[in-house]
């Protein structure tokens, strides 16, 4: 009697195995794609290369970090930066996706994460994929340097001047007078 049970259920199993084998290749569903929304969207994540771009944010994070740690400790050896920029690991980093597929899933279908999928992987994606790093540190280095050079403009230094004398910022945060020793 189990035996029949279980040849049902194993029987069972392979036909709806089959099943939606054959419906997911009636629909398109390419074996690309994840098991579930939260899989599909860490594949969004690497094939739009969002994933490496971590790493760059990984990488800016350390060098802001290491400026204030500079100034503390001037004479540091290169030994050090070396395990320095290795504190921040992959497992990091994956802690840090996880924390963003909520984000992904809140926010898109699941549909629109695999139609994605499917355009992040097209050469025209791969070709931008390689070149946005580059592009991206190259354009943030301009804004940069326009930004330095903008605060460090006279006309942004007198806009500057002009609002805190119209807030009335120096008699605001003048410190009062010391009190006498005696004075209670």
């Amino acid at each position: 009697m189990r035996s029949k049970l279980y040849s049902k259920i194993i029987g069972f199993a392979v036909a709806a195995l089959l099943c939606l084998t054959f419906v997911n290749l009636a629909f398109g569903v390419t074996a690309n794609f994840g098991n579930t929304k939260a899989d599909d969207i860490r594949k969004l994540l690497k094939v739009a290369g969002i994933h490496d771009q971590l790493s760059i944010v990984k990488n800016n994070l350390l060098n802001q970090y290491s400026m204030g740690f500079s100034g503390a400790y001037p004479k540091t050896p290169d030994a050090f930066w070396e395990e320095y920029y290795q504190l921040i690991g992959q497992q990091d980093i994956d802690t840090l996706v996880e924390r963003m597929i909520p984000v992904y899933d809140k926010n898109m279908s699941h549909e629109v994460i695999r139609k994605l999928i499917e355009m992040f992987q097209t050469p025209f994606w791969e070709e931008w994929k390689v070149k946005m790093p580059a592009i991206s540190r190259e354009a943030g280095q301009i804004g940069s340097e326009w930004g330095q050079a903008l605060l460090q403009s006279e006309s942004f230094n007198q806009k500057l001047e002009a609002l805190i004398q119209k807030h009335e910022l120096e008699n605001l945060n003048k410190e009062p007078a010391p009190k006498p020793p005696n004075a209670k």
